[in-house]
């Protein structure tokens, strides 16, 4: 390991008073057990109600590797990511959840494979402790979403990993408004590897992701690396041309040899109403796409930070007021 080895973690948080002290122990004990440094924490505290930043701030106050940084408002997790990877300085960073079901022990092993020349090195989660109607959910979206996308995803991986200096200057490049972090950093390449890792249970309080986000974090992981939904609105028209020529040809052969003519009011408006059906589904999925590049061509801010607590470092308080007067586009 080079003793010149800064580690950053970065830390999205949204309503966490509750966690942050266990969490601030836990992160701190392993950062004294890493070599090099000084090392940092970065927090990102996306938009809170309660006194998670307030704790921040104090916590800035008696530990010089803590750095809080506010958002001006609850932009969600992967914006908040975002901003935490913008402000990080370390010759690698490591992303996880403030809630403690990512294990903060785990990033030991993490820099050790880091130190093996590894750029990536993710979590796979095993024996996870959600609800089962939950766990086969993400079971099935994983799968699909490696089936779908154009490039490899591993699966049963989540945000939780590390990323060398590179990979983050690349990540950090990316324009795209609808952010899928862990496709992202499999997109950019370089040596990449999982650990299995348990994942824990909530340590208190409430989980932030409701059904509908996680449903907005699973579009946006297929629409973003995946064409497929439109492919596949052309596959079921052709599909729909060819039930409906065979059954030309059906109609053709019954009336010349048969001398009958099919009839059937209930059939027709099956058929017409399932067409209508497919007609709607695939323009909704067309939208979408169309929804995205007018969010991608307004170019807003991904996020806009607030307040900023702790010591100074190099171009993060100046990288602030900058975004905090009126934002920046990424990739400018």
């Amino acid at each position: 390991m080079n003793p010149a080895f800064r580690l950053s973690i970065a830390i999205p948080v949204h309503n966490e008073e509750s966690v942050l002290p266990e969490l601030l122990r836990r992160a701190r004990a392993v950062l004294a057990h890493v070599p090099g440094g000084p090392h940092e924490i970065i927090f990102v505290d996306d938009g809170s109600t309660d006194r998670t930043f307030p704790i921040l701030e104090e916590a800035t106050s008696q530990d010089p590797r803590i750095l809080a940084i506010s958002l001006s408002r609850n932009f969600g997790h992967q914006a908040a990511l975002t901003a935490a990877l913008d402000h990080v300085t370390g010759d690698a960073a490591v992303v996880m959840d403030g809630d403690l079901q990512d294990v903060p022990e785990v990033i030991l092993q993490f820099v050790a494979r880091y130190e093996q020349g590894y750029d990536v090195v993710y979590a796979q989660r095993i024996r996870r402790k959600e609800p089962w109607i939950l766990r086969l959910c993400y079971f099935i979206f994983y799968r699909l979403m490696a089936s779908l996308s154009d490039i490899r995803l591993p699966l049963d991986s989540g945000d939780f990993g590390l990323m060398s200096r590179r990979v983050i200057e690349q990540v950090r490049l990316m324009p795209e408004h609808h952010r899928y972090l862990r496709g992202m950093r499999s997109w950019v390449g370089f040596r990449q590897t999982g650990i299995p890792v348990e994942r824990a249970e909530r340590h208190s309080g409430k989980s932030k992701y409701s059904l509908l986000r996680l449903l907005k974090l699973a579009t946006d992981g297929i629409f973003a690396f995946s064409i497929v939904p439109i492919r596949a609105a052309a596959l079921a028209g052709a599909f729909v041309m060819l039930l409906s020529l065979l059954y030309v040809v059906y109609a053709l052969y019954a009336k010349i040899f048969q001398h009958v003519s099919p009839q059937g009011f209930t059939g027709l408006l099956v058929a017409l109403t399932f067409l209508s059906g497919i007609v709607l589904f695939f323009l909704g999925v067309i939208g979408e796409y169309v929804g995205r590049i007018y969010e991608e061509t307004k170019g807003r801010p991904q996020y806009i930070v607030g307040r900023v607590a702790g010591r100074t470092i190099a171009g993060i308080r100046d990288k602030a007021s900058e975004v905090s007067a009126g934002g920046r586009t990424r990739g400018q």
